[in-house]
């Protein structure tokens, strides 16, 4: 598609690559984020800034009016909040704002930046994008916002027309991880020996960062309207991933392994300490519980319908432990 692209959420892992990605091909490109953003990774990039928060709806208007593609990729991703309003407010209150003016302005298309966490699980086989969403009892406010979030676009597609098209995005990993992200540190941390040990039979669905960008340039142009895109390269463990990258480092794996049921116990100790003394946790029984409750996914209509291709996760792991590797440790 030819015309200007609006990327929301361009100062963020993912939105960041989208937004190289855009501008290599030769797209004129806007990009939406805050004042406050740090840009690392949209600096060397030619590219038209807005700047406003999700409650302007003015500057909003301005930047999605004359665009032909809204890629939406801002997401609020701290799971581990106790208190999660914060995700509610971003994940779901600011989207209506969003998609609200989307619609107002008559943006053409609209790609959705969803979760692997949004989909089903599944007693056996692969899940794909026709299971409706089964364990949101079980996810926890994170998730909960999330699924909350792609059923809020979908809402408006099918009652408003929203031309919207959603992309249930894995795990990220690859090169250019200014903020570090969270499963970013732990790569950074595995290419450098500080990882001592993983959680036994604990596996999780990845992608490569530029793979899941492309995946979003090929929804702009090919994706049908109202429909999901599961993109996701593989059904990765754990310790895999940890031995990836500390080979690519050159550095000692992690040798222990946990148990699950011993990682159970240390959750629910650390939701405890949470609750008692009122302040976050990384490591609650709901985390841990998403550490091993999801199946592997299909990919194959994204393959099928948009021509995305990925490359082997490994390639990425290791592009992003050399890149963090050859960053000043300070």
């Amino acid at each position: 598609m030819s015309g200007t692209k609006l990327v929301m959420g361009a100062s963020g892992f993912l939105g960041s690559h989208v937004t190289r990605q855009l501008v290599e091909r030769g797209d004129q490109v806007r990009v939406w984020i805050r004042q406050s953003s740090s840009t690392l990774g949209i600096d060397d990039l030619e590219v038209e800034r807005h700047h406003g928060d999700l409650d302007d709806v003015e500057a909003m208007r301005t930047a999605m009016t004359g665009v032909d593609t809204v890629f939406y990729c801002i997401v609020d991703a701290r799971a581990w909040l106790r208190d999660p309003s914060p995700l509610f407010a971003t994940n779901v209150e600011a989207l209506r704002t969003v998609l609200d003016v989307a619609i107002e302005v008559g943006v053409p298309k609209f790609v959705f930046c969803s979760t692997v966490g949004a989909l089903a699980i599944a007693d056996s086989g692969l899940v794909d994008e026709s299971m409706p969403h089964n364990w949101r009892h079980l996810g926890g406010a994170y998730v909960e916002s999330r699924t909350q979030a792609e059923e809020l676009v979908l809402r408006y597609h099918q009652e408003q027309g929203l031309p919207a098209v959603v992309l249930n995005v894995s795990t990220t990993y690859g090169p250019r991880d200014h903020g570090p992200t969270p499963h970013g540190k732990l790569v950074k941390a595995a290419a450098r020996g500080k990882v001592p040990a993983y959680v036994k039979g604990v596996s999780m669905e990845v992608v490569g960062i530029e793979d899941a960008a492309t995946a979003f340039l090929l929804a702009g142009d090919r994706g049908r309207i109202g429909e999901r895109y599961i993109i996701s390269e593989r059904f990765l463990p754990i310790k895999d991933l940890f031995d990836i990258a500390s080979d690519e480092g050159k550095a000692k794996p992690p040798r222990i392994g946990i148990p699950l049921p011993a990682m159970k116990v240390i959750g629910a100790v650390g939701g405890g300490i949470s609750r008692l003394f009122r302040r976050d946790s990384v490591v609650t029984s709901t985390s841990v519980r998403l550490m091993h409750i999801q199946t592997p996914v299909d990919h194959s209509k994204a393959t099928r319908e948009l021509g995305w291709e990925p490359t082997p996760v490994e390639d990425s792991i290791r592009a992003g432990a050399r890149w963090f590797l050859d960053q000043p440790k300070n």
